[in-house]
């Protein structure tokens, strides 16, 4: 009987085939199963196996980086409660409506009485930011050089907040005799006052 007959008998007649084409048989049988199962089952796993692999350094960093800033957290959280402080004693600082024209006088006596000629303090409108409002001077006063810096050292000391902005500095020279020296100079600047702004204004 030829290896064909045998293989058709396999089929119809299993018991009339010999053991040797039986073991066969089922070597290729396991063997077509056992490569398929690689081919769709396998293949992919190695694939994406692969494809986690290769972004295994990355998930390394992202992961250090975390867990960096989780170390930090306390730090941050310190950081924060200080910045809030700071930024309540701040708010604090600015007058309110009714106290802006109070601090406009005491800026103009701060200059009186540090002997500064003052030609120009006119308030100017408002502008608004998101939860204060800026409220510019503008000034121009004429005294000595120790004279202005005491007068931006005591606006600096004063109890709310007040800044001084586009200062230019000139010799005085106004009505000056020929030939006459003077030590004064003329400065021009903006102050800038603040104020919080009332719920009212901030949900306008």
């Amino acid at each position: 009987m030829s290896l064909q007959d045998d293989l058709n008998n396999l089929v119809e007649d299993p018991a009339s085939v010999p053991f040797g084409v039986k073991l066969g048989a089922a070597i290729v049988l396991m063997g077509v199963v056992l490569f398929l199962g690689y081919k769709f089952l396998i293949v992919d796993d190695i694939a994406e196996l692969d494809a986690i692999t290769a972004k295994e350094p990355e998930l390394k960093k992202t992961l250090e980086k975390k867990q960096k800033r989780a170390s930090l957290l306390p730090v941050y959280k310190a950081q924060l409660k200080e910045m809030q402080l700071t930024f309540g004693s701040m708010i604090q600082q600015l007058p309110s409506q009714t106290e802006i024209p109070g601090l406009i006088l005491d800026i103009s006596e701060t200059g009186l009485s540090n002997g500064l000629m003052i030609e120009v303090f006119e308030p100017k409108a408002e502008v608004l930011q998101e939860f204060y409002a800026e409220k510019p001077i503008s000034l121009k006063a004429t005294g000595t050089y120790h004279e202005l810096a005491k007068f931006s050292s005591d606006i600096a000391a004063l109890p709310r907040i007040v800044t001084l902005h586009d200062i230019d500095l000139a010799p005085y020279n106004k009505n000056k005799k020929d030939g006459e020296e003077s030590n004064k100079l003329e400065m021009q600047a903006i102050i800038k006052t603040y104020r919080y702004l009332d719920e009212d204004e901030t949900d306008e």
